[in-house]
Formats: C-alpha cells, sequence, structure tokens
C-alpha cells in the first residue's frame, strides 16, 4: 500500500542573472535559490513529491524482552524481523555470523554491491531508547539511521535511505576522509551526520566495539557514544529549520525530497536501519525500549 505525500521540497527556479548556481552579479544564490539585489527576486517552481510506501510492520510481540523492558532486536540468534531498505529480504551482503550482524565489505563505497543494501528493522519506532554496539574495519564507513521512511520519486524510484532521516555517523575517524570533511567534526563518530559534532569525540579505534545509544521522545534526540552523551538536538523546532536550511538537505537544494520528508521527520514514526557503505562493519546486542 502506497500514500503519496506533498513534499514541502520546493524547487527554486534561478533568476534572469544567475544562469548557474555561482552568481555571476551582486546576488546570493544558496541551496538552488536565488535572490538578486536590490530587489531580491525568487520564483518558485512545483512542489517535489515522494511516495512513502506502507508495508507491513514486524509484529513486537514475536520477540523478548529483558529484565529492563527492552525488545531484542539482534542477539545473533536470528535475523528475524530484518530485511533490506526497499527489499523483501535480508541482503545477500549482510550475515549473521552467530554473535553480529556483519556487513561484508565490499569496497564499493555507497554505490553498494550487487546483493548489497541498507538493513533495516521492519518495524516503525516513535519515542525510544535505542542500544547497541558497533565495530568498524580500518577505513570503514557505516551508519545508523533513524526514524526513516521507505520512499519513492516521481518516476517510482526508490530514495537513498537517507534523504528521509537522521543518521548517527559510524567511522575510522583516524583512517577515512570522511572525518576531516564537514564542520568542526561533524562528520566523525556518533555525530549526527553532516549536521552537528559529537563532542567529546570518544570513540575507540577500528576493531574495537564501541556502544551506541539514541534516545528520541517527543522531538528531542539525543546521541551517547561509549556511556557518554555527546549531542542533543530537537526536530520541528525553529532550530531544527536552520539546520536543515544549511545542510545538503536544504529545501531547494539537489536532494529536492529530502527537505519535506525531515522537517516532519519522527512526527509518524520511522524505521531504523544499519547503513552499507561497502566497507566491513559488525553491529551487536541491537535492542530498543518503548516511550510511547
Amino acid at each position: 500500500m502506497k500514500r503519496t505525500f506533498l513534499m514541502a521540497a520546493v524547487v527554486a527556479l534561478m533568476a534572469s542573472c544567475c544562469g548557474q548556481k555561482k552568481c555571476d552579479c551582486n546576488c546570493n544564490c544558496g541551496c538552488g535559490k536565488c535572490a538578486c539585489s536590490p530587489a531580491g527576486t525568487e520564483a518558485v517552481g512545483e512542489a517535489a513529491v515522494a511516495q512513502i510506501v506502507e508495508n507491513e510492520q514486524y509484529d513486537l510481540a514475536q520477540l523478548k524482552q529483558d529484565a529492563e523492558g527492552y525488545y531484542i532486536l539482534f542477539d545473533g540468534s536470528t535475523l528475524d524481523g530484518w530485511r533490506g531498505y526497499g527489499q523483501e529480504a535480508v541482503p545477500t551482503s549482510w550475515e549473521n555470523d552467530g554473535e553480529c550482524i556483519h556487513l561484508k565489505g565490499s569496497g564499493t563505497g555507497e554505490a553498494q554491491a550487487e546483493g548489497g543494501g541498507d538493513l533495516m528493522f521492519a518495524h516503525k519506532f516513535t519515542n525510544f531508547t535505542l542500544e547497541l554496539e558497533y565495530k568498524i574495519s580500518k577505513g570503514g564507513n557505516s551508519g545508523i539511521f533513524y526514524l526513516a521512511q521507505e520512499a519513492k520519486d516521481a518516476n517510482g524510484e526508490m530514495l537513498p535511505i537517507w534523504q528521509s532521516c537522521s543518521e548517527y555517523q559510524v567511522l575510522d575517524n583516524a583512517n577515512h576522509i570522511d572525518a576531516q570533511l564537514g564542520v568542526d567534526g561533524n562528520r566523525q563518530a556518533a555525530s549526527l551526520y553532516d549536521m552537528v559534532p559529537a563532542v567529546p569525540q570518544n570513540a575507540k579505534p577500528f576493531g574495537e566495539w564501541n556502544k551506541a545509544k539514541i534516545v528520541v521522545f517527543k522531538g528531542t534526540v539525543i546521541h551517547y557514544q561509549n556511556d557518554e552523551k555527546v549531542l542533543e538536538y530537537h526536530l520541528w523546532t525553529p532550530k531544527w529549520k536552520e539546520m536543515l536550511d544549511n545542510s545538503k538537505f536544504c529545501e531547494g537544494g539537489e536532494f529536492p525530497y529530502a527537505y519535506g520528508m525531515m522537517i516532519d521527520e519522527g512526527k509518524e514514526g520511522g524505521y531504523f536501519a544499519l547503513q552499507d557503505h561497502g566497507d566491513d562493519v559488525w553491529y551487536r546486542n541491537v535492542r530498543i525500549k518503548l516511550m510511547d
């Protein structure tokens, strides 16, 4: 079953003085917009439309719960409830090795090898505490997506999962170039990817286990790494809009569907998923506690 959302992402038309994003006149062109001084005109095009695909939800009653009330999503015994993003089964790039969920690295980065794809748990969560451990390979890159949607563009093609949601970065800070990109370390481990840096930066080196925890409650989001709070932000607020406006997800930008999905991110819950970035990565002890 599908339902079509009219996304708020607006494709801005360039004013006559700006044939490209770089202005030759006295303009300020950003995120596909052009405001020419002194009048400052901006033309608005058609809104981008995305299809949010609503699939059957995995019944949490089938899961074990621990003494603290957490549902056990993975303990090494089974991958029941897991499937690929936009897929019906677990991608062949992922395996249960009896202790961990392991992505068998392809070396293809975001391109994803045949049989690959992001691995998601097939149930939408709204208010929750998610805990897991991760171990990244040397020079490795991965991520934990949350509050995600399965969505298609106007041509019926699946949009990348990261265009609909937030990402807890998983990275070998010492050996992957992404750690040096972004702003103020906002692409390093445990950061809200490309938006908010994790402070302090306390990730352990590649090959060692790190603890990750993500808390989402009524729009408040907190990241923890190795039992230490490293960032907090608040969805649906003016500050959240400002963050989006200053990011690659901005309205009228390169990814026209992203803004509309992310500006209201989490209001109706969403999936969490583990990223296939082509590098070996291991996850274990995955559990979630509902706070609805």
